[in-house]
């Protein structure tokens, strides 16, 4: 980056207009007096005569350089570096088959559970560039997307690579197993502060820790553990397929355990939320994002190398110009 120091120097700029006026109306001082101008008059006319009248310029040019170096030009290099204390955050989202419900909308437009919570999540994943964030899955059982990592485009990748459990996975969902997992991950974390956010549209049905007893390991290693429910309450349309390959829409009942996440909450001294919609969904990400902040720390760095020297070499080299064409080309007589 380039700047001056002193930038009011310049204000002694305003004055070279008045010495252009003032040494227009006083005239060139004369080399030769002659009774009649007219002896001199083809003299006057040559190219030489007319170049030489321009050399008072070069002093005024050589103020100009002085001014310049007096405004203390400089070059400055600098930089910062950032040290962040991070948040270690791990993301449990549930993908069992009720998680394929239309209860949700984008534009106006039906959409699944699955596809929304995955596009605020990504929002959510972007807008925490200092911390590691880890990512795991869990229908009937637990599974691991992403170990946590700041490498935020791969685990984006993986996170768009989640679906609803299909062939080869239990369905079901089991909510201690998740949180025992997310827990076993950050436990052995360095971080100050370890965060899970749970996410799920059901009652634990499986796996062989309940999610009381998960919540109670949690409090014991630290974590922090946020709880959404998700899905509309009351019924939701289903889609299901049936023997010969057709999907129907059904409408099931939707049973969150609202209960338990709050006690789940409450006890790792986290938050329960319900998302009935889209825009409460990202209202609750966003809230998170606004409670979890990671702390940082700015190094700034700048280095100087003036410049004045080269103005001062400018203006020296003009003057020197002007005198040696003054004493050389265009030397007055007598």
């Amino acid at each position: 980056m380039f700047r001056f120091l002193q930038p009011e120097w310049f204000w002694l700029l305003t004055l070279v207009p008045l010495v252009l006026v003032w040494h227009g109306r006083r005239g060139a001082v004369a080399a030769i007096q002659y009774s009649d101008v007219g002896l001199a008059r083809d003299v006057a006319r040559a190219t030489r005569s007319r170049a030489g009248r321009l050399l008072w310029l070069l002093p005024v040019l050589a103020g100009v350089f002085m001014i310049a170096g007096l405004a203390r030009p400089q070059l400055v290099n600098g930089g910062a570096t950032v040290t962040a204390h991070g948040i270690d955050i791990m993301l449990g989202l549930d993908v069992s088959g009720s998680m394929q419900a239309l209860d949700f909308k984008v534009d106006g437009q039906p959409a699944n559970r699955i596809q929304i919570v995955k596009s605020v999540v990504s929002k959510f994943i972007d807008e925490r560039p200092n911390d590691r964030v880890g990512l795991l899955a869990f229908a009937g059982a637990p599974y691991l997307v992403s170990p946590l990592t700041l490498d935020h485009d791969w685990l984006q990748q993986n996170l768009e690579r989640v679906n609803v459990a299909g062939d080869g996975m239990e369905d079901g969902t089991a909510i201690g197993s998740a949180i025992a997992a997310g827990v076993n991950r950050l436990r052995t974390t360095p971080a100050k502060s370890k965060v899970m956010i749970l996410l799920t549209d059901g009652v634990n049905n499986t796996g062989k820790i309940s999610p009381l007893a998960a919540a109670e390991a949690a409090k014991a290693m630290g974590v922090k553990i946020y709880t959404i429910g998700v899905g509309v309450r009351g019924d939701a349309p289903v889609p299901v397929t049936d023997e010969a390959g057709n999907t129907h829409l059904i409408m099931a009942r939707v049973d969150v355990d609202e209960k338990t996440l709050q006690a789940i909450a409450t006890q790792t001294g986290g938050e329960f939320y319900r998302a009935t919609d889209t825009d409460s969904l990202q209202r609750i990400y966003e809230q998170i994002n606004r409670l979890e902040t990671s702390a940082q720390t700015v190094h700034k760095f700048e280095h100087y190398q003036d410049l004045y020297i080269w103005a001062l070499i400018c203006a020296l080299g003009v003057l020197g110009l002007g005198h040696g064409l003054e004493q050389t080309r265009f030397r007055r007589l007598p």
